[in-house]
């Protein structure tokens, strides 16, 4: 099918019709509505496409695409697309072939170095995010008084009386969310343009630019509205970086592995958080300049980012937005192990967006945002990510990265103890961030945080109780640490990793940017009130009162998400609008009709025998459903020299 035909600027032909004649000419009468998907189907494209037709469309395709020198790989390719389980019938496939495609299930981990070395540049992008972020809760213990904005009661030297105390505590609020805000109200959504004419590599870099340059000069400036200044650039530059890096990983990223690579965004974060947290004990000691050291260390991990990010591979789906097959062909040999797994996932991904082009017709910027909320399909991502980036903010873990120092100090702590304190925050929330790289796609994002949820609010609220303590007891410190320490621990596995991995994912390719920007803004922005709010409700509702009000939002959030947040694992990018075309409300009935009576009957009256009727169920096979890793895992097993699996193997061949 010609490439113009399905131009959402044509004049005679819409989007919409131009895929529904398509559809019809491939035999597919049957389509599923991906606005309205009541029968909660998730289809494959090419699973009831008669061979001769599907041959004929790859040739054309390849024709249209000056891709014919790869038409037999193409070919290969969209048959172990259309049919995954049989993928060892197809005629010509060599065994090394055969053996890429079995260890996409045996070993998901094996992957190429480009793919790799593109996560790794993604990760220094995210300890960039995390050490901005702890920069200033070092310096909040001394900048205000070289500012002359004391936010203690008692001045700088404990003694004498800040009259205007209350009023500062406004300003370094607002100092310290500055780059949430400008990140809400700019940077998210500069990078819906930014992605459209310079493509993620090039966001990317532009985004290291700012963050790299904006805190040499916070560490230099005189007073506080010059930081405030500085600190409204860094927003620019985190802002567009995290609406891109998410999306540029998980567009690289095979589906069977995607939420463990994905993820490294929050991992990496948490990395960063640490590393901050380093640096400010580093330079604890250097006298009057050791708030401007902690501001602009930040700059060391966004270096390598500005010079490395032009050696990954641009992501092969927006070369295929912008109609370059060819480009997107030569991305995914570099991040695929095959020439065929490349041309088999190029002409699969291009089936799934042809798919999309019947959600919109022609847009831009300003119709694309309009259309998060009017366009059912996106609509509902534009729900579900809404839910879980606000969360976040919701769930308290900001009020200890951004003030953690301030916690301790006023939970009787020295300066130095609480930087200490806050050391070991960093190391807990990075260390328990690993076990998501796995968890992530066994267990599956929405389970993730249903389970910890509840285990954030009761760690919150007791150390929020904790405070009763007198401050007189070896006791008041140290369980007040202990449990915000396990407070991260439930965090990091959970609710850190799976939002931008999550709202990374949901949106369709025509709205993934601009979708992206809504849920970092929408998360950033919070992350700004909280900033603003909080020095001011730890002072108005004392520590007890915040921890147990935070204690509560963490409870609001996990109702949220088990209403309104489908599970996304093991499923391509393009896979996922049938997910989301599930209308809402039969959504939240399965849930609270199904799911919670089944929970009930499982897990408090210990039924064994109960069963939860699935929702979703696959319509022809797609790569990654589970006959197709149990058909694999089967042969492997049976198979002649096949090599005993460990412990550990045995375990997650399980889920």
């Amino acid at each position: 099918m010609s490439e113009k035909q399905i131009d959402t600027d044509a004049p005679h032909l819409t989007a919409h019709d131009a895929a529904k004649t398509h559809h019809a000419e491939l035999g597919q009468p049957d389509r599923v509505d991906l606005n309205n998907n009541l029968s909660a189907k998730i289809k494959n494209p090419l699973a009831h496409v008669p061979y001769n037709e599907l041959i004929a469309d790859v040739e054309n395709f390849a024709k249209e695409h000056n891709l014919v020198a790869i038409t037999p790989l193409l070919i290969k390719g969209a048959q172990i697309a259309k049919d995954p389980p049989n993928f060892e019938s197809v005629e010509g496939i060599t065994e090394p072939e055969k053996e890429a495609i079995r260890n996409e299930v045996l070993h998901k981990w094996r992957q190429p170095r480009a793919l790799y070395f593109t996560i790794i540049l993604c990760s220094i992008g995210a300890a960039v995010q995390g050490w901005d972020q702890t920069g200033s809760n070092g310096a909040n213990l001394s900048f205000p008084c070289a500012f002359g904005i004391s936010d203690s009661e008692y001045g700088c030297d404990g003694v004498t009386y800040n009259p205007d105390y209350q009023t500062n505590q406004w300003l370094v609020g607002i100092v310290n969310a500055a780059p949430y805000i400008a990140s809400s109200f700019l940077g998210c959504w500069m990078s819906d343009p930014l992605n459209y004419y310079f493509g993620r590599r090039g966001t990317i870099f532009f985004s290291a630019v700012f963050c790299c340059l904006s805190v040499i000069g916070s560490a230099v400036t005189q007073n506080w509205w010059e930081l405030f200044i500085t600190r409204i650039l860094l927003g620019i530059g985190m802002g567009s970086k995290a609406s891109t890096v998410p999306i540029f990983c998980a567009e690289n990223a095979p589906a069977a592995v995607r939420g463990g690579l994905v993820m490294c965004w929050q991992m990496w974060t948490a990395f960063g958080i640490f590393l901050g947290f380093c640096a400010n004990l580093a330079v604890k000691d250097t006298g009057d300049i050791s708030w401007r050291l902690q501001f602009g260390s930040a700059f060391i991990p966004a270096v390598p980012l500005w010079i490395g990010v032009y050696f990954c591979p641009e992501s092969p789906r927006w070369y295929i937005k912008k109609g370059r097959l060819g480009k997107a062909y030569e991305s995914l040999r570099r991040l695929r192990n095959t020439e065929l797994q490349a041309a088999r996932d190029l002409y699969y991904i291009f089936a799934q967006i042809r798919m999309e082009e019947t959600l919109v017709k022609k847009s831009n910027y300003v119709t694309r945002f309009i259309q998060l909320f009017t366009i059912p399909r996106v609509r509902r991502a534009t729900l579900a990510s809404f839910t879980v980036m606000i969360a976040q903010q919701m769930c308290g873990i900001n009020i200890i990265a951004f003030y953690s120092s301030t916690v301790f100090v006023q939970a009787g702590a020295s300066p130095t103890s609480a930087l200490l304190a806050s050391w070991g925050f960093g190391l807990v929330n990075f260390l328990f961030a690993w076990p998501a790289i796995w968890t992530i796609d066994t267990f599956g994002r929405r389970s993730l945080l249903l389970f910890t949820f509840p285990q954030m609010a009761w760690t919150l609220l007791a150390a929020g109780m904790c405070f009763f303590i007198p401050d007189s007891s070896a006791a008041h410190l140290g369980l007040i640490a202990l449990f915000i320490f396990l407070f991260a621990a439930f965090y990091s596995p959970g609710e850190g990793p799976v939002p931008f991995t999550y709202s990374a994912e949901v949106f369709p390719l025509s709205h993934r940017e601009v979708g992206m920007a809504w849920a970092v803004a929408t998360c950033l922005f919070w992350a700004a009130v909280l900033s603003i709010t909080f020095p001011r409700m730890l002072s108005a509702m004392s520590p007890p009162g915040a921890f147990g009000f935070y204690a509560a939002l963490n409870v609001t959030a996990l109702i949220l998400i088990f209403l309104f947040v489908p599970e996304t694992k093991k499923l391509t990018l393009e896979e996922l609008d049938y997910v989301f075309s599930v209308p809402t409300r039969t959504h939240v009935k399965y849930q609270v009709g199904t799911v919670l009576p089944w929970w009930f009957k499982r897990y408090v009256l210990r039924q064994k025998d109960a069963v939860c009727p699935k929702l979703y169920h696959f319509d022809g096979h797609v790569e990654n459903d589970d006959a197709f890793a149990q058909k694999i895992r089967q042969e492997s097993v049976a198979g002649p020299g096949s090599r005993r699996q460990s412990v550990a193997g045995r375990i997650v061949n399980k889920f």
